[in-house]
């Protein structure tokens, strides 16, 4: 089982900030952990899971202020059937106060497949 945690580590000291862990496997869900690179903007770190889950951390205390689920069905704009899974491939991009993320697209056997990029934003 993949398991881990987020964490913040000074640059200048090498002194650990803080670590948030990742919960355990969910019951019926995909292992736990992280392969996709973490994104950071000014107060929040966001974490796209092997199990889907896109979280959202304080880069103050590295409290998890929100998550979505994005290993489900979608209806796209272009009528293409979409499903999300694993995030396991690139991190989460933000330009233009959005999120972009690629849900389903990952590497090794154990994941969940997709074919989804999904646009969040705080409107």
């Amino acid at each position: 089982m993949r398991s881990g945690g987020v964490a913040a580590i000074s640059l200048k000291t090498g002194e650990k900030k803080w670590f948030t862990p990742l919960p355990g496997q969910r019951p019926g869900g995909a292992p736990q952990g992280q392969t996709a690179a973490l994104t950071v903007i000014p107060g929040v770190v966001f974490s796209g899971g092997w199990d889907g889950i896109l979280r959202a951390f304080s880069t103050e205390d590295g409290l998890q202020i929100w998550e979505v689920n994005t290993a489900q069905d979608y209806r796209t704009v272009n009528g293409v059937q979409a499903h999300g899974g694993s995030m396991a491939a690139p991190g989460p991009t933000i330009v233009g106060g959005r999120l972009f993320v690629g849900s389903g697209y990952l590497f090794g056997g154990g994941s969940t497949p997709g074919n989804v990029l999904l646009a969040f934003s705080a409107e």
